[in-house]
């Protein structure tokens, strides 16, 4: 039975506001936090993951293939999808609640003291606190190795108080650009910033703009690095649920990853190239990718009609959405139900994925930053939509989709983690 200090736990981080709208990017408050914490941060080894796309999925699999290692792991990651318990790890399965609010209790009553005394500004964020939640947990559970997924950029992101091991940059993008910069070469100036003096790091293939910036990052800090684009990729087989390839760089890799999409090919190349750079056993490699599991990210959750859950929330997400749309969808019709946030380019990413579909179902989560579907269905027209106020409303519009059709629910990882628990019981 959970106790009653989990919803209240969560209650009090939802109220420090939306962790994007309210994010103070800047390290101090963290650094002060967990040195009166005693620095749980240090308690452990670590892979620091940065990237727009594909840095979640990419740590999964190095978590995993850690754990094949034998090595007792964590994984932190944001955002959740249904319980912020799922942002915590330990051995590829989230923390209890009751773990989670402890964890909470203690970081809190540590905030507390050190705003009392004046040694921070303002209570931690939303993000602040879970990560040092997170470390804390961590340590406590004597957790060997850590993947740590990045928040928002990563030179000022509260994560990058860490001294890693390793240092991973998954393919760079836009997306919040109001915080991290206009252009390409600024967003990646700000994922450079989690490479650390003398740590090995290794860099999904990138854009050429993007390249430079990062490969002068880690001269400049005498970072030594590969690349994805090291490995040779042969023999590459992709399916709708999946794919595999082998892998060559001097070693020997025959991959089998569960991850469906074209793109996960290229996260799962960074995700061995990671692994072959900390020394682990080839065989080791191909079981934790084969193991790895990453919900919410083109999984299929029903049959006649096939239904669809992936989080695009961004161009980049939907142009490789759209791509895997195209070469899998086999002729049926595309029933489309789309919801997405404020902060995000509604207008381009639903002008990637509207022509696809064959009916639009514009909903919204019970969320505060969510679109209202009226607006969405102004922004992006299209000849077959329909507006669904919640999600309740859409699920009775899916029910009127063919067996034959399929059913792709988007554009949103809070639509996606509010429609998944009603799929998968």
């Amino acid at each position: 039975m959970t106790s009653p200090a989990y919803p209240d736990s969560v209650r009090y981080l939802y109220s420090l506001g939306n962790e994007v709208k309210t994010a103070k990017l800047g390290l101090d408050r963290m650094r002060a936090l967990s040195s009166a914490l005693g620095n749980p941060e240090r308690s452990f080894r670590i892979v620091h993951v940065a990237g727009t796309n594909g840095k979640g999925s990419t740590a999964a699999m190095v978590a995993s293939s850690l754990k094949a290692w034998g090595a007792k792991t964590g994984l932190y990651t944001s955002p959740h999808l249904v319980e912020p318990t799922e942002r915590i790890s330990i051995g590829c399965e989230p923390v209890s609640r009751d773990e989670f609010a402890a964890a909470f209790d203690r970081v809190h009553r540590t905030a507390e003291e050190l705003l009392r005394d004046g040694a921070i500004d303002f209570h931690p964020t939303y993000f602040e606190t879970v990560t040092a939640m997170a470390f804390v947990l961590f340590r406590d559970r004597a957790v060997e190795w850590a993947v740590v997924e990045v928040g928002l950029g990563g030179r000022l992101d509260a994560t990058n108080i860490v001294l890693p091991e390793l240092a991973v940059v998954t393919p760079v993008d836009f997306d919040h650009e109001a915080y991290l910069g206009r252009s390409l070469e600024a967003i990646a100036g700000e994922k450079a910033g989690i490479l650390k003096t003398g740590v090995k790091a290794v860099f999904a293939s990138q854009r050429p703009e993007v390249k430079q910036v990062l490969e002068e990052a880690a001269h400049e800090v005498h970072a030594p690095f590969t690349t994805a684009e090291d490995w040779h990729v042969e023999d590459l087989e992709v399916t709708a649920r999946g794919s595999r390839f082998t892998m060559r760089n001097g070693r020997k890799l025959r991959i089998e990853c569960p991850l469906a999409g074209e793109h996960q090919v290229a996260n799962t190349v960074t995700a061995a190239a990671a692994l072959d750079s900390l020394g682990l056993p080839e065989r080791t490699i191909e079981d934790g990718i084969r193991t790895t599991r990453w919900p919410g990210r083109l999984e299929y959750v029903g049959t006649r009609p096939d239904i669809l859950l992936d989080g695009a929330h961004n161009p980049s997400g939907a142009r490789a959405l759209a791509k895997y749309v195209e070469r899998f969808r086999e002729g049926r019709r595309l029933w489309l139900v789309y919801a997405a946030m404020r902060d995000k380019a509604v207008s381009e990413v639903a002008g990637i994925l509207f022509p696809l579909a064959d009916q639009v179902i514009a909903t919204a989560p019970n969320q505060s930053r969510a679109v209202r579907p009226e607006v969405i269905a102004e922004i992006a027209g299209h000849p077959h939509l329909r507006v669904a106020p919640h999600t309740a409303d859409a699920l009775a519009l899916i029910a009127e989709c063919p067996p034959e059709d399929v059913v792709l629910i988007t554009g949103s990882l809070y639509l996606v983690g509010e429609m998944r628990p009603l799929f998968v019981k």
